[in-house]
């Protein structure tokens, strides 16, 4: 069983364009969500083989991976976009149904209608039969949870890469999604904008918790944002404990992916960026994904 998140405080919340945090008019049922030997195949190659996770209501776990070994493949599956090949997806004890309204999506690229204010795009998220009034004091409320009140009438072509992916999350919180996907939803921005993107990450979960599964190619982004980090890799990276094995890329993918090892992450969030523990987690997680962390870098002969 996952372990219990902790409670974060639902206060610490101050939106970018005002100095307290607006009460939401409606919070989101963060819904515990679970795979059981999930596979999935394409023709004779299999990508998944037999994922077995459970995710806590209300925790946000990261998966970290080598490319082409399943993560956009699995969210796809939980968010009802693509069906497993075997094994059982269930969302609060229910299986996944095809596009899933528990779920809702965002991806690298903000996917923005061009020709829509900031406004408009997130009103698109927002449930059908949604009251004209309620729904645009839902997109108000949004807006300015993610500090984008003073830019809802502007377009995506006059704000920046950063303003609009706060646009596409506003966008995916609209309909208050049990669960929120996330393929990694940051990967396009500068590293500086990045930093800031995933502190508003947590203060948005802060203020209307949902559960939360983040697919990202950055250990220190993983360590920072989730409550566990789950490794997918091959069987043979599969393991228990904390040493670090080593890897054959030759073996990757040949059965499919599967969970290699989850990592619970000490602290609470938003943690210290500097925690010398998370430095030994991401040592430990660079090893696991196959990349030397060159903390003993072998000795050189001096010159004669």
């Amino acid at each position: 069983m996952p372990p219990t998140v902790p409670t974060t405080p639902t206060t610490r919340l101050t939106p970018l364009t005002s100095g307290r945090a607006a009460p939401s008019p409606a919070v989101a049922t963060a819904l515990p969500l679970a795979f059981e030997q999930v596979t999935r195949s394409y023709g004779g190659r299999t990508v998944l083989g037999g994922i077995d996770l459970e995710v806590a209501a209300g925790e946000i776990v990261t998966i970290l991976g080598p490319s082409g070994g399943g993560k956009s493949t699995l969210l796809r599956i939980l968010g009802g976009l693509d069906r497993p090949s075997g094994g059982r997806v269930s969302i609060a004890g229910s299986p996944v149904a095809p596009y899933d309204p528990r779920c809702a999506i965002g991806f690298q690229e903000p996917r923005l209608l061009p020709w829509r204010t900031l406004a408009q795009n997130v009103a698109l998220g927002l449930p059908r039969g949604l009251a004209k009034t309620d729904a645009a004091q839902r997109v108000s409320h949004l807006l300015e949870l993610v500090g984008l009140t003073h830019a809802a009438e502007q377009r995506p072509r006059e704000v920046s890469g950063g303003m609009a992916q706060r646009a596409s999350l506003a966008r995916a919180l609209a309909r208050n999604p049990g669960v929120l996907l996330l393929d990694e939803p940051f990967g396009a921005l500068d590293a500086l904008t990045r930093l800031k993107m995933q502190d508003l990450l947590l203060d948005v979960h802060a203020n209307a918790p949902t559960t939360v599964l983040l697919v990202t190619h950055d250990v220190d982004e993983a360590l920072q944002l989730g409550d566990r980090v789950v490794l997918l890799g091959s069987r043979g990276d599969s393991r228990s404990d904390s040493r670090e094995g080593s890897r054959d890329e030759s073996d990757e993918g040949q059965d499919g992916t599967v969970v290699a090892r989850v990592v619970a992450v000490p602290g609470e969030r938003p943690r210290d960026r500097g925690d010398a523990r998370l430095a030994h987690l991401r040592a430990e997680l660079l090893a696991g994904l196959g990349i030397d962390t060159h903390r003993n870098p072998p000795q050189r002969n001096p010159p004669q």
